[in-house]
């Protein structure tokens, strides 16, 4: 499938928005619908032993330990783009402890101020201790795609007609909301922020229900089955027929939509040289009184007048052809 007819993930609406955010940014984490759910992740004896020596190891390396020096004099070298890779990957603040901390504990020891020391050094280490078991927790996009499984579809969950299909639809969407008739709010009163999105996952949710059942009937072989048992299964095959029209027929809708809302665009920008006109007709006023008389020169204003007011109605019907067309895409259907 080239990337040309492959759709993107389709979310949920009910999915909150930073769980979305969460799935959008890990796409290599989502599994799609028609694979089992992925597992949880399950914490084995000999790697809970593992962790109970390595985290403390890694926190006093660090915490206590000269360790970021140490890193910077014998492990890495200065030229290398690991040691820069590696600070941005753990953030300011741990590289900054990390190398601040046993500078202020020599700078207490010198000072004489052994038990502030001692202090600095236990809280230096709880705080990377803290760190590393948030670490080798479950990172949120997976847990994210886990427990949302089912509620976001991929491309595998689309065979190439399936694809097709929702290639067309997304892309009617995309056409609206990138329009400048609803960035200008002309096409607000159908809230296409809320009711598309919902339409495109109830199709895309119909388009994996006929992948589904697609494959399902492959994996049974027709070629194989006696007439008699064929003959059974020719009312789902019509079922199936009869819901694909439907979903079509609701994307042609999203389509039309979508060439009312670029006739919208078209004519919000003849709004725009409207909006010039007066300025403009007085200058063009001002050169015909100038070279022709003045019965000319008011016949050819009123007729500048003229086309501007038919623009305007122009205008008016196109935005309202555009709202029509919204309202006849009806409530999403599962």
């Amino acid at each position: 499938m080239t990337e040309r007819y492959r759709p993107r993930p389709v979310f949920d609406p009910g999915i909150g928005g930073e769980e979305r955010a969460l799935l959008a940014a890990a796409p290599e984490r989502l599994v799609p619908a028609c694979l089992p759910a992925p597992a949880p992740p399950r914490l084995r004896g000999a790697t809970v032993a593992a962790r109970l020596v390595w985290i403390p190891a890694f926190a006093m390396f660090y915490g206590v330990l000269p360790g970021g020096w140490l890193r910077v004099c014998f492990v890495a070298s200065l030229d290398d783009d690991e040691l820069v890779g590696g600070a941005v990957r753990w953030g300011r603040l741990p590289v900054l402890a990390m190398m601040l901390t046993p500078a202020l504990q020599v700078l207490l020891l010198l000072l004489g101020q052994v038990e502030a020391a001692v202090a600095l050094a236990a809280a230096s280490f709880a705080g990377w201790v803290a760190g590393a078991l948030r670490y080798v927790r479950e990172p949120a996009a997976a847990r994210a795609a886990r427990e949302h499984h089912g509620s976001y579809l991929l491309p595998a969950d689309f065979d190439q007609p399936a694809s097709g299909l929702l290639v067309r639809a997304q892309r009617a969407v995309d056409a609206v909301l990138g329009s400048q008739a609803h960035g200008a709010g002309l096409l607000d009163d159908i809230n296409n922020t809320v009711v598309l999105p919902r339409q495109e996952w109830a199709i895309a949710g119909a388009l994996a229900e006929h992948t589904r059942l697609r494959r399902e009937r492959r994996a049974q072989q027709p070629e194989r089955l006696s007439a008699r048992v064929r003959a059974l299964l020719e009312p789902q095959d019509r079922a199936l027929d009869l819901s694909v029209r439907s979903v079509t027929g609701r994307i042609e809708a999203l389509e039309a939509y979508a060439r009312r809302a670029g006739e919208a665009d078209d004519a919000y920008h003849e709004s725009g040289v409207l909006q010039a006109l007066p300025e403009q007709n007085a200058r063009y006023r001002d050169l015909l009184a100038s070279t022709v008389g003045d019965a000319m020169a008011g016949e050819e204003i009123r007729g500048m007048a003229e086309d501007a007011r038919r623009a305007e109605l122009a205008l008016r019907e196109r935005v309202a052809g555009a709202v029509r067309a919204g309202h006849e895409l009806g409530p999403p259907r599962r």
